[in-house]
């Protein structure tokens, strides 16, 4: 497996995107939906990774700045089939430590707060995230879970 920096322009990671977000719908309430579309996905402020088997995609991720020091991991997702085989880790680690190449000193995230998401959350724990409150331009929300960590 690899990691690449992924401009979106392929057919393949906009139906992986497209099946996250039809996802997140069929689960979550739409005024507590922020998975980004692909046009959201491509603007300057964010820089979106691919996770590749092969020439087939099996997990993604992103980041978004929110300011100089401060990020927001945005489109963490790993295909069904693979769940639970280490994609998300391995790119949850690779994702830090380009954050902290970057520059930043704090990467926030929010995920639901339903049992669908609780895997999310163990692994957020795993790596370091604590509950906080909402920051950027989120307001609390009950479907919501904010969580950050100093990198």
């Amino acid at each position: 497996m690899k990691i690449v920096v992924d401009d979106l322009s392929g057919a393949e990671i906009a139906g992986f995107l497209d099946e996250h977000v039809q996802q997140m719908r069929s689960i979550t309430a739409l005024e507590s939906k922020h998975a980004l579309d692909l046009d959201e996905l491509r603007k300057p402020e964010i820089t979106f990774w691919s996770v590749m088997d092969g020439d087939t995609v099996v997990g993604c991720g992103a980041i978004k700045r929110l300011d100089a020091g401060h990020a927001e991991l945005k489109s963490m997702r790993t295909t069904p089939a693979r769940k639970r085989s280490g994609i998300a880790s391995l790119l949850l680690e690779h994702i830090i430590a380009e954050a902290k190449c970057m520059g930043f000193t704090r990467l926030s995230l929010e995920t639901g707060a339903a049992e669908f998401f609780l895997p999310a959350r163990k692994l957020y724990e795993k790596f370091g995230f604590v509950q906080c409150t909402p920051f950027g331009d989120y307001r609390p929300d009950s479907n919501s879970t904010f969580m950050t960590r100093v990198l």
